[in-house]
């Protein structure tokens, strides 16, 4: 249906068209998918669904006229401060998610900064390699150079004396993960904390995904560095709720060490005709949905429940490593802080792309990454049946990739493959733009961006391999003449 019908169409009938159209979806109620949902049993999840709904019409943006909604952010932020070990200073707000606390962290440094050192013209920050993404898109919103630092090759953990030697007069604001997405390490952070202090800069730690499961592992008597508000030099901390925090999707936390650093977060304008208006983050009108389910969410699980929720995560976590471990040829990446398995191939022979796409054709949903090439499972307490199934599809992708040498990845996975080495990163990002432009038009058909052949990047590099393939050719030759000209002595001599 692609214009609005004359007249209202029954009820049931638009439910089971939504059935119908999630039916092709990824089927993440049976662990088959290691990210994107976080789910803690059907009955908790009709729980929140009933939370949600009490304030599904409510709105945050106005809390004098909704005082219910304020009561439970509050009471929500202060359950989070105590979970990391902040004390009566802390303060914060919750956000729509991980990107929004991250954006708001960045925008309260950059506002920090104009007040504390009103020369800084151009702004920068300092982050590791493996910190999330919405970094970059808060310096490309609020005009902040993000310095990506690379990481430890060895563990992946942030290089603290690289991101000192980064530091400049401009820097405004160091980050670190706890742990980081990409391979599941908590970044040095008591380190880096001795260096803020130092420097007299903010440091802002990102534990979107580990905020609601790493005090629960250490409970457990699992090995984690410190990370949280008993870091001295820690001046704020972003914490997801909606992953293992296990509430309703559309809730995170920002939370800062004092309203000090808080104020710089808000919004306010005097002068609009419609009168003040206020706002503590990005969004104005706030639905009351995922506040209330939040604030309902956590008080339903517990400090029992989270134990209990993490230990599963944590021992089914524990088995893909030892039984990924085991697997001649892979190899797992980063120390073992939270319940994220990270894996890659150490054979050179072996396309782990390939081994990728056999697991797709088993039913699981694979995360693949670069830098290096390897596959990613976010493990949660969901994952703790499956474990064993996840383990025999491995031995039998990797052994089938063996027994057929011929076999490349195919499709998005080749694609994924070849983007990451292409050096002429602008060629990479047209193709990404040009999938978005395609999925977001007026006529727009949603691409398969898992199934071979059927993505709009797939469709966008077929077409233009050619030309991929004259500018690396082009830029070997640019290669070679700047090397020439560095040092043309070597290039009389013969020498390459």
């Amino acid at each position: 249906m692609r214009t609005l019908p004359l007249t209202g169409r029954p009820h049931d009938e638009l439910l089971g068209e939504l059935k119908a159209l999630g039916a092709a979806d990824v089927n993440w109620r049976d662990g088959r998918v290691f990210s994107l949902v976080y789910h803690a049993g059907d009955a908790h999840s009709a729980f929140l669904k009933q939370a949600h709904n009490l304030f599904f019409s409510e709105n945050a943006l106005n809390p004098m006229a909704f005082a219910s909604l304020r009561r439970m952010e509050s009471d929500v932020v202060r359950m989070a401060a105590n979970l990391f070990h902040g004390d009566d200073n802390v303060v914060g707000t919750m956000t729509s998610g991980g990107t929004e606390s991250l954006l708001l962290a960045v925008k309260a440094a950059r506002e920090r900064a104009r007040k504390h050192s009103p020369w800084i013209r151009r702004p920068e920050m300092v982050v590791p390699t493996t910190a999330h993404v919405a970094f970059d898109k808060a310096g490309y919103y609020f005009g902040v150079r993000v310095r990506r630092v690379a990481v430890d090759g060895t563990d992946f953990r942030a290089d603290v004396r690289a991101m000192t030697r980064a530091i400049n007069a401009r820097t405004i604001l160091l980050v670190a993960s706890a742990p980081q997405y990409a391979h599941g390490v908590v970044d040095p952070i008591a380190e880096l904390s001795d260096v803020a202090l130092a420097h007299k800069l903010p440091l802002h730690v990102d534990a979107c995904v580990g905020g609601f499961i790493l005090p629960f592992l250490e409970r457990l008597g699992h090995a984690v560095p410190r990370w949280d508000f008993r870091v001295p030099g820690v001046t704020s901390i972003s914490a997801d709720l909606h992953k293992y925090g296990y509430t309703a999707k559309g809730a995170s936390t920002l939370l800062f060490r004092d309203m000090s650093y808080l104020r710089h977060q808000f919004f306010v304008s005097v002068d609009n005709p419609s009168g003040v208006y206020a706002s503590p983050g990005v969004a104005g009108t706030r639905g009351g949905g995922a506040i209330a389910a939040a604030w309902a969410g956590l008080q339903a699980m517990g400090e029992e429940g989270y134990l209990r929720h993490a230990k599963l995560a944590l021992d089914a976590a524990t088995a893909l490593r030892r039984g990924l471990g085991e697997i001649a040829g892979i190899a797992l990446c980063g120390a073992p802080h939270a319940t994220i398995v990270t894996w890659r191939s150490t054979d050179p022979a072996l396309d782990l792309f390939a081994v990728a796409d056999q697991l797709q054709a088993k039913g699981w949903y694979v995360d693949r990454q670069q830098h290096p090439t390897s596959i990613h499972l976010t493990v949660t307490s969901n994952h703790a049946a499956i474990v064993e199934d996840y383990l025999r599809d491995a031995r039998e992708a990797v052994a089938h990739v063996r027994a057929h040498p011929e076999l490349k990845s195919e499709g998005s996975a080749a694609m994924y493959g070849m983007m990451a080495k292409v050096p002429a990163r602008f060629l990479v990002k047209d193709a990404v733009l040009k999938a978005l432009e395609g999925m977001y038009s007026s006529t727009s058909k949603a691409p398969d961006m898992a199934s071979p052949g059927d993505g709009a990047v797939d469709r966008f590099l077929n077409r233009h391999r050619a030309k991929v393939g004259e500018v690396l050719d082009g830029l070997e030759q640019l290669r070679a003449k700047v090397a020439i000209a560095r040092n043309p002595r070597r290039w009389f001599r013969g020498e390459p």
